[in-house]
Order: structure tokens, then sequence, then C-alpha cells
């Protein structure tokens, strides 16, 4: 006779069989391990609000949910906070649905705003979408020569003239994390965006176990860009990064940085390169297919309960344009004091 699925709250004292039940699911991803839980709730207060299914005493699914305040005090419940990837993590489709019903009626209970799941799959839910974001994953190669040789043509070019005319190198070390948070920092504010607190980078170092990986592009002792990439499985995320203006222009530094990087991939036995997300009208997205990745749609799911629409507070808004622009002209010192707060509305 089967045995119907619960849900119920969940927390820490589940989290070797969570994290076991997202190892061994396809939706399961970085971001949804218990580790990235605590970095969140740690650094920026955001609370969890867990949810697990259970067919009798074995755990058949788990909901990473944060209950993140806004700006003007608005509420809002995120899977996940800070990550591209995110909703339930199932052994099947009951226990999926179930998780899903009971977080509805939370999110109704707790009178968020809205509830975001961010799926990387389509989930089939009759809920409100966007076609806003998309992410990039390939398949890497078994030889690391033939990273260079699988990329198009312009910028297979780009990449060599990088390394063989201009000298650049790609190094690896933790002691990378100030320089790419100066990049970082720098690339947001010239975007008009707040930056993350330099204590965002430091304590993903810290708390990730050597999961937290940190590259530098330097020309001699001139450090031109920096990416912090995650270790999931076979598979590299890229996910943080930050370029020294004008270092693309004249060293190609990224087109170079993505390639050694994923040349260092595959020499660690990496099989699955993922560049993450973007948005489709940005220049990160127009890169990315540049370098011969295929954008797949990031199918991000919405349960309104106090708000009547998805929300729309980001870059690709026109009505954001005036604060992007005055932020990009506010003095660097400033914006770096800024961000520190404002970043734990970012999630």
């Amino acid at each position: 006779m089967d045995v119907s699925v619960e849900v119920r709250p969940c927390g820490a004292e589940i989290d070797a069989a969570r994290d076991v039940l997202v190892r061994s699911t396809s939706a399961g991803t970085f971001f949804h391990l218990a580790r990235w839980r605590d970095f969140v709730a740690g650094l920026y207060g955001h609370v969890p609000m867990e949810l697990a299914a259970w067919r009798g005493q074995r755990l058949v699914g788990v909901l990473p949910l944060m209950l993140c305040r806004g700006l003007l005090g608005s509420r809002r419940l995120l899977s996940i906070p800070y990550a591209v990837y995110g909703g339930p993590v199932a052994l099947d489709r009951e226990a999926e649905l179930a998780l899903i019903a009971e977080a509805k009626l939370l999110a109704e209970r707790r009178v968020v705003s809205y509830m975001e799941l961010r799926f990387e799959q389509d989930p089939g839910l009759d809920l409100p979408g966007t076609k806003l974001y998309w992410t990039f994953k390939r398949e890497l190669p078994e030889d690391p020569a033939e990273v260079l040789t699988s990329m198009p043509k312009k910028a297979r070019a780009e990449a060599r003239k990088a390394r063989t005319r201009h000298g650049l190198e790609l190094s690896e070390g933790s002691w990378y994390v100030d320089d790419l948070y100066r990049l970082f920092l720098l690339n947001k504010h010239s975007l008009g965006s707040p930056a993350l607190p330099p204590e965002h980078f430091y304590r993903l170092v810290e708390r990730m176990q050597g999961d937290a990986v940190v590259h530098l592009v330097r020309r001699n002792n001139e450090p031109l860009s920096a990416v912090m990439s995650f270790a999931y499985g076979d598979t590299l995320i890229a996910y943080y990064a930050g370029t020294a203006p004008n270092a693309d222009r004249n060293f190609s530094a990224s087109n170079f940085m993505y390639m050694a990087l994923q040349e260092w991939a595959v020499k660690r036995g990496f099989r699955v390169f993922d560049f993450c997300r973007s948005r489709g009208d940005s220049g990160a997205f127009q890169f990315k297919v540049h370098q011969g990745f295929e954008p797949s749609l990031l199918h991000y799911r919405f349960h309104l309960v106090s708000s009547s629409a998805n929300p729309a507070f980001n870059p690709s808004n026109p009505r954001t344009a005036i604060l992007r622009n005055t932020w990009a002209r506010t003095p660097l010192w400033l914006a770096r004091r800024l961000s520190r707060p404002l970043a734990r509305f970012l999630a």
C-alpha cells in the first residue's frame, strides 16, 4: 500500500540527509545544499523557512525557502536567495507538487508580496513566469587543448592573441579574493548597480570547504580580471567575476579568462562548464553566445500574494534607468559604503 506524502517544516536536523537527496537528483544544485542556506542566513539575516517532504520515515523532497525583507518593509519568499537555481528537489512528482502546495500556503499565511521559485527546467505549473533570464552550460572536452579549438573563430583568435601576444596568465588562489572584490565592485558601479559586500566573497571561500575557487588573470604583475567558481559534482560553475577597465578592449582579458578556466576545469576532471545566468538583453548574454554557448531559458515561477504583478525592479526595466545612471555617477567610495546595507535587498 502506498504511503502518502507529508510536508513539514525542517531545519538543520536533517541537513545530512537533505544534502544526500540534493546530490542524488537532477534538480539538485550547489545552491540547494545546506551550507548555502547557512551562508546566506549568517551574513544577511534572511530567515530560513524550509520544507521537507516525507513518505513515512523516508525523506523524499526538500524545498529551501527563505523569508527576505524588501526596502520598504515588503516581504517575499525566495528559493533561493543569491542563487540562479532553486525550487523543490524531490524523488517524484507527487512529492514535488506537495512541497509547492505547502509553500503556497506558507506564502499566504505570511502575507508576503510573492513567492519566487527559481526553477532551471520547466516545472509544468500554472504559475506566472518570466523570460528575462537564461543560463549557459556545455560539456567540456576530454583534452584541455580542445577547449580553444572548440571556440568560435573570432573568440578563438582573441583568446589565442591574449595568451601569445599579451602574455596573459591564469592563477588560482583564495588570496585573490581582494582582487576579485575590487574588480567586481568597479564593474557593478559602472553598470549602475550596488555591489555585494567584501564579506560575501570572504565567507564563501571560508564556508564552502574548498568548493569555492578563485582565479586571477594577470599581465605581468597587473591584475586584469578575476572569477570565483563553485565545484559541484562534475560541474564547475563560473559565478562571480570582475574585469579591470579597458582590459577586455586592450587584452581580451575575459575572453582569455573563461577559455583558461575551462582548460583548468578539464585538467581537474570536470565534465560540465556552467556559465550561469544572464539577462537576455544584456552584454553578458551576448558575450556568452560569442564564446559558443547556447542559451537556455530559466523557468522562474511566481506565486503572487499581496502583489498584483511579477517583480519588475531589474536593469531591464527602463524605469530603473535614472537610478542606474545616478548610481554610476556616485563616487566609488560612497557606492562601496552604501552597497553594504543595500546588499541584503539584492537577493
